[in-house]
């Protein structure tokens, strides 16, 4: 057999290959281990959690059972970590949390494949398995202090296990209130009037009322420009703003009419939607007139751009201010269907501000109580 000299079979692009190859395989094993140690480490507290409270409830034991228990398994396994008394606490605070019937109800609600048909043994295996396991232990922690409504808890749950949110990422998030800017607050689009009923649903959830861009450092007005260039130098963070799914496409995306060249600000794809999605940035309040140009933007995407197979395109108006009524009758008579939304470049008050100002809800029921009492 011919054999090579050992300095050219290290240079040689072949060996490159397969040294990155084999790094690769390795970082890979290193990830499944990791992931393994968490799944047992979780199932572990959740075992002592559900051992715990089982026993309270069939033996009457008090909370100082707790104490105890803490107590004995250190001087068991001194060499293990986690068995102080407050992380034997949120084991079992870790137990009862996802076994109360309101998450039970949200999980039942929000899973696949029947679970609205199971009993609660059964959701929670399935909460277990796809949601709980693959999650480090201290972002229960942090979940656990910080978000008290099922529903949310379960949001950040199914976010962070799909995501693969960092802890800090995490927080960034419920500070954000990414919660409530995608669930609760009222979105404005024609997504029911200009998609089949089912892809509407999808879409509404792809959609947030607003966007917080607190992650650009921007404290001053700036043009759409200045706007759209800070937004592609933190792309990932705007990636993880948008939500799960999106795809990164181009910026100023070049599409031709005629003899006429045109240019979408930002141009996505959601892998889930099956759909192209395209973002018109604008730095001062909506304008129906808006919705016309993204009305065109989607017309010449479904023609031209649109592959076998996806969805009609989906247009999103990001602007610094909107009027509901005002989108509303805008987007009435359009046949793409359209979400316009609100950016947030701060989204905290200063601190010498807090508790000086109202609320958006309080300045809606003065402006409501003052429209009131002047019929």
């Amino acid at each position: 057999m011919k054999t090579t000299n050992d300095s050219t079979v290290m240079t040689s692009p072949e060996y490159r290959r397969f040294i990155e190859d084999l790094k690769a395989r390795v970082i890979s094993a290193r990830i499944s281990a990791a992931r393994a140690v968490n799944c047992d480490v979780i199932l572990l507290y959740w075992d002592i959690g559900r051992a715990i409270v089982e026993k309270q409830q069939v033996l009457g034991w008090g909370d100082a059972v707790v104490e105890m228990v803490a107590a004995d398994l250190r001087r068991a396994f001194p060499g293990m970590h986690g068995f102080s008394p407050s992380n034997v606490w949120r084991m079992r605070q870790f137990f009862l949390l996802h076994a109360q019937p309101d998450f039970l109800a949200q999980a039942a609600r929000e899973l696949g494949n029947g679970s609205r048909k199971s009993g609660s043994e059964q959701i929670l295996a399935q909460v277990a398995r796809e949601l709980l396991l693959p999650i480090p232990w201290w972002h229960h922690v942090e979940l656990m202090a910080k978000v008290k409504d099922p529903a949310a808890h379960f949001y950040y749950l199914r976010a962070t296990a799909r995501f693969g949110w960092s802890r800090n990422v995490l927080l960034n998030q419920i500070k954000a209130s990414a919660y409530e800017r995608a669930v609760t607050e009222k979105k404005t689009h024609n997504f029911d009037l200009a998609l089949p009923e089912h892809f509407a649903e999808q879409a509404d959830e792809m959609l947030k009322s607003s966007y917080s861009l607190d992650f650009l450092g921007l404290r001053r007005a700036v043009r759409e420009r200045e706007l759209e260039d800070r937004l592609i130098e933190r792309l990932q963070a705007f990636l993880l703003e948008l939500g799960y799914g999106f795809c990164f496409v181009g910026r100023q995306y070049r599409v031709a009419v005629g003899t006429k060249e045109y240019f979408i600000d930002l141009l996505f794809y959601h892998r889930f939607l099956k759909a192209l999605v395209a973002f018109d940035l604008k730095v001062g309040p909506f304008e129906p007139e808006f919705a016309g140009k993204m009305d065109f933007y989607l017309n010449v995407l479904n023609d031209q751009e649109r592959g076998p197979g996806d969805q009609p395109s989906i247009g999103i108006i990001l602007c610094a201010e909107k009027d509901d009524v005002e989108v509303e009758y805008a987007l009435r008579s359009k046949a793409n269907p359209i979400g316009v939304a609100v950016y947030e470049l701060q989204s905290k008050l200063p601190g010498e501000l807090k508790g000086k100002l109202p609320t958006t809800k309080q300045l809606a029921d003065i402006v409501r109580a003052e429209m009131e009492g002047g019929r």
